[in-house]
């Protein structure tokens, strides 16, 4: 921002933001690549100069996925630790991205990883966050059985974010998947109840009853659309709005 210039209005003051693991990978579909990471740390770079508190959780399916583990003939409990370990991995690489365009960030887990990861505590993510660093929640909800998706409710409710972003590589939700079928109409308002009645694969349930039950609002969007995390800290209507 320019020496002088006043910060514009935000709609949001503290966000959690949830990126699959397969954003980090790009074109790729596997892997990470150093241009998204580089990419993503910029748009939270322009929304982090504004003042917004940040916390994000990565997936970790661009390394492992637990719930294929099992066609490898690794038991599902195993697999999921594994897939754990994969977050922690994309949140070190994104955490380097991050403090790489200046952004200070932290990386916490919720099982001990003392060498490489601060332990998950509440009062401490709250402090980092107040203090303008970047929390980067890794690890899952340090249990089996629960996806990304359901550990970014949990943080997002814990951390008192006022809403949740869910990035896609769609623009929002649609009556069907818009990348098959031309005729996809985009949604601009559903209810967490309708996701729920329709089974749409947005989140998985268990995320999407966590929100509910703590009315945090989610939004659906497309982060590889230059400027959208701006736009929707701004208060713009970005992708869609579950509510």
């Amino acid at each position: 921002m320019a020496p002088g210039s006043t910060k514009p209005s935000v709609h949001y003051r503290r966000i959690l933001l949830k990126l699959s693991g397969e954003a980090l990978a790009g074109e790729n579909k596997t892997g990470i690549s150093s241009a998204m990471l580089s990419g993503i740390a910029r748009e939270i770079r322009d929304i982090h100069e504004l003042g917004i508190e940040i916390a994000v959780v990565i997936g970790g399916g661009n390394l492992f996925r637990g719930s294929t583990g099992e066609g490898l003939g690794i038991r599902r409990v195993a697999g999921d630790y594994m897939g754990m370990l994969a977050t922690v991995m994309n949140s070190l690489a994104f955490q380097n991205a991050l403090e790489a365009v200046g952004v200070p960030a932290r990386v916490m887990c919720p099982f001990s990883m003392r060498e490489i990861a601060e332990p998950y505590i509440i009062r401490k993510a709250l402090d980092h966050l107040e203090h303008g660093r970047v929390v980067i929640a890794s690890g899952g909800t340090g249990h089996p059985f629960f996806t990304t998706d359901t550990a970014a409710s949990l943080r997002g409710v814990e951390l008192g974010a006022e809403v949740l972003l869910k990035a896609t590589r769609v623009d929002g939700v649609y009556t069907s998947d818009p990348e098959q079928d031309a005729a996809a109409q985009k949604i601009e308002f559903i209810s967490y109840i309708d996701v729920l009645k329709g089974q749409l694969r947005i989140m998985d349930f268990t995320a999407v009853s966590l929100c509910m039950d703590n009315t945090l609002p989610i939004i659906v969007f497309n982060l590889f659309k230059p400027g959208s995390l701006s736009r929707i800290v701004a208060g713009e209507s970005v992708g869609t709005l579950i509510s």
